[in-house]
């Protein structure tokens, strides 16, 4: 099978991490300490596993920068209502949608609204490099990039 429908067929089963899931009323510094504690980038808020936001580190970077407290419920400042994919959905597709937008995680739900997973960006290249690691490994090297954004600080 070649990469391009591998990337078309396989399901993001096949890229998912198993989400951190938190209630909306628990306080930004207990999301910190969670984030902290799991080693991740994010935490899915949800009621009965149903999904109900999803906060993330550059959602914490964000708030730090404005001083904001520690102490208001997640649900004060988390995204609500994230863009989603079901898990019959494809790697193709969940790459496209974290093209389109932007994001760097995308929450799995089922078809109850349920959290199931996440696609993360690196999930994603590990899946490519294990996968297709004829396609990755035997790139060519790019001479002087031109960075369409400026890296860094």
């Amino acid at each position: 099978m070649d990469f391009e429908s591998s990337l078309n067929t396989e399901s993001v089963g096949e890229a998912l991490t198993t989400p951190v899931c938190v209630e909306a009323s628990a306080t930004v510094r207990e999301v910190f300490a969670l984030l902290k504690k799991r080693n991740t980038g994010s935490v899915l808020i949800c009621d009965h596993r149903r999904l109900q936001g999803i906060f993330t580190e550059r959602d914490a970077l964000r708030l730090m920068a404005r001083g904001d407290s520690l102490d208001v419920p997640i649900s004060d400042v988390m995204i609500d209502t994230p863009s989603t994919i079901g898990p019959d959905a494809t790697v193709g597709d969940a790459i496209r949608q974290m093209f389109s937008g932007g994001y760097r995680r995308l929450p799995i739900i089922d078809a109850n609204g349920a959290a199931i997973g996440i696609v993360k960006v690196s999930t994603v290249i590990h899946y490519l490099v294990q996968h297709f690691p004829q396609a990755v490994y035997n790139l060519p090297p790019v001479p002087d990039p031109i960075m369409q954004e400026r890296e860094g600080s």
